[in-house]
Formats: C-alpha cells, structure tokens, sequence
C-alpha cells in the first residue's frame, strides 16, 4: 500500500537513530531528504541503499505533484530532514496536507527534535509551551516580539549563531533584562552546553563567547 513516513533523523548523536526508522528507510521505496549529501552520510552509516531525492525548501513545491503521482501508483516513501522531524521549522507540511487531501496514509514516526530536550533543561516551566520557531527576519519581526511581549507561556525559539545576539538583545528590549531564559547548542552532541540565566547575563556570556552550533532558546513567560 502506497504510505508517506514522516521519519525523524538525529540531531547530532547517529545513536539516536531507532531501529523503526532504519527498517523503513531500509524499506521504502524512496526517500525523499532535505539535503542529499548530509542525509547520505546518515544512510552510508547504517547501511541503507534506499534511492534518495532532494526535497527542500526551494523544490518542494514543484515536487509535491510527482510525488503524489508516485503514491497514487502504489509506492512508498519516507521524508527525512537534516536533523529532527521534518515539518518542525523544516520541509515537510505541504507534502503531508497534500497527501492528507488527496486520502494518501501519511505516518509519523516518534523520534528526535531538538526542542523537547532544551525545554527539559532549561529548568523552566513546561506544562504550557508555546512554540514560535525562527523569528521573522526583518519584516513583522518587531510586530511578533510586541505581541509575545503579553504571553504568560514558555516560549521555544530557533537560532543560527551569527543572529544569536542580536535575537537575545530583542528579547532583554522587549521582555526586560531579568527575563529568565536558557540557551542551548549542540544538542546531543560532543560539545553539547545549556547556558542559563537573565536574558542580560545570558546576552553578556555569548558577546564575550561568540556561539557555535545549531541554538534552541526557552524564554519564560511573562509573571501573571
């Protein structure tokens, strides 16, 4: 029967890999990655001589159709990012309403984010959580953080390194400078580190240690 698998890849440590993922990478007929080289060292890993296509962000669109044709004829496909699930701040929602629409089995296999482990260690409240992803570069990106300033949530934040700064000045600008907040970077990997403390201290540390490595930031809510 024709399936798309949803398949999360680790975020940095290949042990985080389940056994579940590599039998259906093993198994589909397609997988469909992110980027063919990152993923390729991934299958060459553990084995899997699956044929691989790219399936970005700036090809996605112009895929889908094929795809659902694919699927349409009875095959089975697996979707993989670079690191975590796909769809979470990465490729992966439009092909997954596609199939939805057009009644194609979509499955979603349990597996690794980076945000659920840096919420955990943050220390800061995770009953109630909101996440927001990668801020808005230049347009509505003061509109958003005016609208966040009133969220009494948790809020979960992606970062690349070189806008770090910059994000962590915005938010001592619009939250307050003893704003609790956590940052974490290089998940499950060699160099992993969770710094925490006010968004000033916090901003202080990475001015006088520029940052590495794929970033999570949790920022506490605003005190009802």
């Amino acid at each position: 029967m024709s399936k798309l698998y949803i398949v999360p890849t680790p975020i940095g440590n290949l042990e985080d890999m389940t056994y579940r993922a590599i039998k259906v990478l093993t198994e589909v007929d397609l997988i469909l990655a992110e980027d063919t080289r990152t993923s390729g060292k991934l299958l060459k890993h553990y084995e899997i001589n699956t044929p691989m296509q790219s399936h970005h962000m700036h090809n996605e669109h112009k895929m889908i159709d094929r795809v659902i044709q694919r699927l349409q004829h009875g095959e089975t496909i697996a979707l993989i990012s670079d690191a975590g699930t796909p769809a979470i701040s990465d490729p992966g929602f439009l092909l997954t309403r596609a199939c939805v629409t057009q009644g194609i089995e979509v499955e979603c296999l349990p597996g690794a984010t980076a945000f659920v482990p840096a919420l955990v260690n943050s220390g800061l409240p995770n009953d109630k959580f909101v996440f927001e992803g990668f801020l808005p570069v230049k347009k509505g990106r003061q509109t958003r953080l005016k609208l966040l300033t009133e969220e009494t949530r948790t809020m979960i934040f992606y970062e690349s390194p070189h806008k770090l700064i910059k994000t962590l000045g915005s938010f001592v600008e619009y939250f307050g400078g003893d704003r609790q907040i956590s940052v974490s970077r290089e998940l499950s990997k060699l160099h992993e580190e969770t710094i925490r403390g006010t968004a000033e201290e916090v901003l202080q540390h990475f001015e006088s240690k520029p940052p590495k490595g794929e970033i999570v930031i949790i920022v506490e809510g605003k005190k009802k």
